[in-house]
C-alpha cells in the first residue's frame, strides 16, 4: 500500500493536479481551464468562483483510481487580490498579477516610499496586492468600505475546504505587505494601503498542515491539506535547485529566473524580488512579463495566414537566421516589463531594420530578445552578490530545440532540463511529503529530479550575444524618453 500526495497547481489560466508517490513519480491528474479576462486595457481579472470550481474539479478528475492519499499540498500563481463581503462572498473580480490597473499608484510608491522594496521584498510594481489595494481606495471607495477580506485566490479555496483563514509566507512575501523581518504583515505597509489586519489571513508556514472539512473532493474529512507556497519558489524544489547556485528558470507565456538563499537578501538597485520558502530557504530573482506571449504575437501580427498554431514554422524560419538577427534587435517589452526595470511604461519595439530582413529575423529577434531580458536578470542576480554555477529550466518553451539552446548561448552557460515538467506541482509534492514525514528533508527530495539532457552554450553564438547584451540594455535606457511619451499619450486618450 503506498501512500500518495495529490499536488494542486493554482495557475493564471489552468489549474493541474498531479497526484505524486513518495519517489516523485506521478500517478495520475487533472487539469481545468479558466479565461483570463481583459475588460479594459491594461486589466487582467478572473471570475474567482470560476477558478475555485476548476480548481477542485482537477482535483477530482487526478483522484480517479487513486485509493490511500496521505494529503494535498497547493501550489498558486502569485500577487492576486479579491475582496470578500462579511459572508465571504467575492465583491470583486480575481485581480492577477497581469492586472496592471494600478500603474500610478506603483510609480507613486516607488517615489514616495522607496524603502517598502526593501522592508517586503516585493518590488513596487502594479502587478502586487499593495498598489492594487491603493486603487481601489483611491477609485472604488464605496466599495472599498464594504469590503471585509481581502485575499487571494489560494486562500479562497483553502477556505472553502478547511473552513480557515491562511495565507502562506510564500505568497503573503509577493503582497507588498510582509515584513521580512518577522515574516507577519508590516504596520507601515498596511497604514499606507489602508487595511486593517483582521482584514487579512493569517500568515502561516508553508508547512502549516490543516485538515480536509469539506467532504466535495471526494477525500475523508480530517485529510491533511498542507499549505503550500507560491508557484516561482515552488518551481525551485520542483526543480532541484534549491543548492546554493543553482538556479531555476521558466520561460511559459512569462517568464523567470530565480535562486535559493540561506537568508533575505535585497538588491539594493532594486533589481530582484526576494521571497519566503521555508526557514533557512529563500527564493531572490526576477520574473519577465514577456516570455512564449512574444512568439504567440508574431504569430498573429507576422504570419496571421499561418492559422492559430503557427509556432513550429515560425521557429523553423528563425532557425534559418544566424545568431544576432544579423544585427536586427527586438526589446520584447509587448507587455511591459517587470524584472529588472519594473516599469509598466516600456513598449515593444525593433531596432537595426534593414530591407534584407524577412520574417525569419524578425521571428529570431524576438525571442532573442526574451533570452536576453533573462540574461539581464541573471546579471542583476551576480551584481547583487549572488554566484551562480548551474541553471535548470522547464516550460513550454523547452518543446523548440531551438529555443533551448538559444536560451544557453544566451546566458553562457550549461542550461539542464528536467524530465518531469511540472515545476511548481512536484514542488508542492515535495513540501507536502517533507511537512507529512514522507520525505527526510527538502534537500532529499529534490534530489529526486532528474535531469534528461544538459545543453552546453556553443562558443561562437555565445560570443555574438555577449556583445549584443550591453547594447540591448542600453537601447532600453535610451529609448525610455520615448516610452513615457507614449504612455502618457494613450492615457490623455482614453480619458
Amino acid at each position: 500500500m503506498q501512500d500518495f500526495i495529490v499536488a494542486v497547481d493554482i495557475g493564471t489560466t489552468s489549474t493541474k493536479a498531479v497526484v505524486y508517490d513518495a519517489q516523485g513519480a506521478a500517478h495520475g491528474s487533472g487539469d481545468q481551464g479558466y479565461p483570463l479576462l481583459e475588460p479594459k486595457p491594461g486589466w487582467a481579472v478572473q471570475d474567482p468562483l470560476q477558478v475555485t470550481a476548476a480548481a477542485l474539479e482537477a482535483v477530482r478528475a487526478s483522484l480517479s483510481g487513486i485509493a490511500d492519499v496521505a494529503g494535498l499540498a497547493f501550489s498558486s500563481a502569485m500577487h492576486s487580490l479579491v475582496g470578500l463581503d462579511d459572508h465571504d462572498r467575492p465583491l470583486t473580480e480575481l485581480l492577477t498579477w497581469g492586472d496592471n490597473r494600478a500603474a500610478e499608484q506603483a510609480e507613486r510608491l516607488r517615489a514616495e516610499h522607496p524603502k517598502l522594496h526593501a522592508s517586503t521584498g516585493t518590488p513596487l510594481h502594479p502587478m502586487a496586492p499593495l498598489p492594487k489595494l491603493i486603487w481601489f481606495r483611491e477609485n472604488e471607495p464605496e466599495l472599498f468600505s464594504r469590503v471585509r477580506k481581502w485575499a487571494g485566490i489560494k486562500e479562497l479555496i483553502v477556505h472553502r475546504l478547511t473552513g480557515k483563514w491562511v495565507i502562506d509566507v510564500s505568497c503573503a512575501s509577493g503582497t507588498g505587505l510582509m515584513s521580512l523581518d518577522t515574516l507577519d504583515w508590516d504596520p507601515v505597509a498596511l497604514a499606507i494601503a489602508g487595511v486593517e489586519r483582521d482584514q487579512l489571513s493569517r500568515v502561516v508556514p508553508c508547512e502549516e498542515t490543516l485538515s480536509l472539512e469539506s467532504g466535495e473532493l471526494g477525500l475523508a474529512r480530517g485529510t491533511p491539506l498542507v499549505i503550500g507556497g507560491g508557484d516561482g519558489p515552488l518551481a525551485n524544489l520542483g526543480l532541484g535547485a534549491v543548492r546554493p547556485g543553482v538556479a531555476a528558470c521558466s520561460i511559459g507565456t512569462s517568464g523567470a529566473l530565480r535562486m535559493t538563499v540561506e537568508r533575505p537578501g535585497i538588491d539594493p538597485a532594486g533589481r530582484l524580488f526576494c521571497f519566503a520558502l521555508t526557514p533557512g530557504t529563500w527564493v531572490i530573482g526576477g520574473a519577465i512579463d514577456n516570455g512564449g506571449a512574444v512568439l504567440a504575437w508574431t504569430g498573429t501580427a507576422l504570419a496571421p495566414e499561418l492559422g492559430p498554431h503557427p509556432e513550429r514554422e515560425l521557429l523553423r524560419l528563425a532557425a534559418a537566421v544566424p545568431a544576432g538577427s544579423e544585427g536586427l534587435i527586438m526589446l520584447p517589452y509587448l507587455l511591459s516589463e517587470r524584472a529588472p526595470h519594473w516599469d509598466t511604461v516600456a513598449r515593444g519595439a525593433y531596432i537595426g531594420l534593414r530591407h534584407f530582413h524577412g520574417r525569419g529575423h524578425l521571428v529570431r529577434a524576438a525571442i532573442e530578445g526574451v533570452c536576453q531580458q533573462l540574461g539581464l536578470v541573471l546579471a542583476s542576480m551576480r551584481d547583487a552578490g549572488h554566484e551562480v554555477r548551474e541553471i535548470r529550466a522547464t516550460g513550454g518553451f523547452a518543446r523548440s530545440e531551438l529555443w533551448r539552446q538559444m536560451l544557453s548561448d544566451v546566458l553562457g552557460m550549461p542550461i539542464g532540463f528536467p524530465a518531469a515538467a511540472q515545476g511548481s506541482a512536484l514542488g508542492a509534492a515535495f513540501l507536502g511529503m517533507n511537512a507529512l514525514g514522507l520525505a527526510d528533508s527538502l534537500g532529499h527530495a529534490s534530489d529526486l529530479v532528474r535531469i534528461d539532457e544538459v545543453r552546453h552554450p556553443d562558443p561562437g553564438r555565445a560570443a555574438v550575444y555577449a556583445e549584443h547584451l550591453p547594447l540591448f540594455a542600453d537601447l532600453y535606457e535610451e529609448l525610455m524618453p520615448a516610452f513615457r511619451t507614449l504612455s502618457r499619450s494613450e492615457r490623455d486618450r482614453g480619458r
